[in-house]
């Protein structure tokens, strides 16, 4: 008798290519940082849950932090208020601020708790004011060597992971807006949503930091190639960080900052590719640019320059 070619067989490849992923991250924490062209396209949303939900099915604890951006400068015009950057920041007066607790809180979180609970009753939206997980104080930027008032942009001074260990514990998802209160004056901040991803991620102790971004990592000859760095130490990482422009340096400052505080892998990848976290963490190849901790076998010093400065 002859053997049958059954055409299923691939997905059964696929699955055998997974397991060792999924053995080792069976029962580990994955921050996963929400941004970029997934967060405003919709098919790329959906699938940005279903991988979600699907990390959380196959036994690893996901935890998701968002900012929101576009929607934050939509919701400003339709108010009339000027969108107003400075050191890469929003400058956030009080006013503005308003509008972005309502946006992140309001809309951009409901819309993403809405996408993962359609898997199920998975998750729970909270934000960083929330049972004090994450607390700031004003962050004043150096510009021209003058620390420059930029109104409510918070730079985080402590983080309290018991609410969402709590969450975890009970088989949820939590959703994270990237909100702060002061102990000090008792305002709202803004925090950048990469910070506050990695600041977490740390103090959770969590196996991995995924951050989505519209580039596919970090280029090792940036005009000249588009040949992608799969994998290199928090050192090289730190050397690099004066050639990378302003868009990725919250980003990269945020991998390093979790690899010297304990998070095994921190990884930058295409948010543009559907499933691109499924893609990263569960097949031998990966997608994206990857951060280990000093030590991590990586190869001599990449000559690199950073992926998205077009």
């Amino acid at each position: 008798m002859t053997t049958r070619k059954h055409t299923a067989l691939p997905k059964a490849r696929i699955l055998i290519e997974a397991l060792p992923w999924l053995t080792r991250h069976n029962g580990r924490t994955v921050v996963i940082k929400f941004g970029g062209n997934a967060m405003v396209n919709e098919d790329l949303k959906a699938a940005f849950a279903q991988d979600v939900a699907f990390l959380r099915q196959a036994g690893l604890k996901p935890v998701v932090v968002h900012g929101g951006g576009p929607q934050i400068s939509a919701q400003l015009d339709r108010h009339g208020l000027v969108s107003e950057f400075k050191a890469g920041l929003r400058v956030t007066t009080p006013e503005a601020m308003d509008v972005v607790r309502m946006v992140l809180a309001g809309q951009v979180q409901r819309e993403l708790v809405g996408l993962l609970n359609q898997h199920g009753p998975l998750a729970v939206g909270m934000t960083g004011e929330d049972a004090h997980t994450i607390t700031a104080t004003q962050h004043r930027p150096l510009i021209d060597g003058e620390a420059v008032d930029i109104g409510r942009v918070g730079e985080i001074t402590a983080i309290d992971t018991g609410a969402i260990e709590a969450l975890l514990a009970d088989g949820r998802i939590p959703v994270i807006s990237s909100i702060a209160r002061s102990a000090d004056d008792g305002h709202v901040y803004n925090v950048n949503a990469d910070t506050a991803a990695a600041a977490l991620a740390a103090a959770l102790g969590a196996e991995t930091l995924v951050v989505l971004t519209d580039v596919e990592g970090l280029y090792e000859d940036w005009p000249n190639s588009d040949d992608v760095i799969r994998r290199l130490t928090a050192t090289q990482l730190e050397k690099l960080l004066p050639e990378l422009s302003a868009g990725m340096v919250p980003k990269m400052e945020g991998c390093l900052f979790a690899v010297r505080n304990g998070v095994s892998t921190a990884r930058v990848i295409d948010g543009r590719v559907p499933h691109a976290i499924l893609l990263e963490i569960f097949t031998d190849d990966g997608i994206g640019t990857m951060v280990v901790p000093d030590g991590g076998g990586v190869p001599e010093e990449p000559h690199a320059s950073e992926g998205g400065a077009k």
